[in-house]
């Protein structure tokens, strides 16, 4: 999908909404790597190696939510390609609250703060919420674009 970063919606509201219900969505630090790793890994493992390639960056390219110190939510970027919005992902608990789209607006607002003009989101499962969240517009024909070929682990 593709996202007009001249264009997109504000999460602003959301944003502070979050942060008066104690949920805070921030840029993770890089001596917060092991927690934010722990998080990915035991939830969606297959990340795990996009979310280590953002903390190869100063300022990682990843956001976190978190409440009371817990890592509930994470978004990156860069850590695919250059460009590349993803991968993400909220605990299941903590869904449908907003974060997601706080975190997915703060890592388009850095692309765009990187003087991109357009952003890509890979593989996106949710279309719908990345049309609604950020009027991202498929790309067609680009399934399943730079995803071809993907290592698997295990026997064959």
């Amino acid at each position: 999908m593709l996202v007009k970063l001249y264009d997109f919606p504000s999460a602003e509201a959301d944003f502070r909404r979050l942060l008066a219900e104690g949920v805070t969505c921030r840029r993770a630090e890089s001596y917060e790597r092991s927690q934010v790793l722990a998080f990915v890994s035991d939830r969606w493992p297959n990340w795990r190696d996009e979310a280590l390639a953002c903390f190869s960056r100063v300022p990682p390219t990843i956001f976190i939510a978190t409440r009371d110190g817990r890592v509930i939510g994470f978004a990156a970027f860069d850590a695919t390609r250059p460009d590349y919005f993803g991968p993400t992902g909220v605990e299941e608990s903590e869904r449908r609250r907003g974060i997601g789209g706080v975190l997915l607006w703060q890592c388009l607002e850095a692309l765009k703060a990187a003087g991109y003009a357009y952003a890509i989101i890979g593989a996106a499962g949710p279309t719908a919420f990345y049309e609604r969240a950020a009027n991202a517009t498929a790309i067609p024909g680009s399934d399943p674009g730079i995803y071809r070929d993907r290592l698997r682990v295990g026997p064959a």
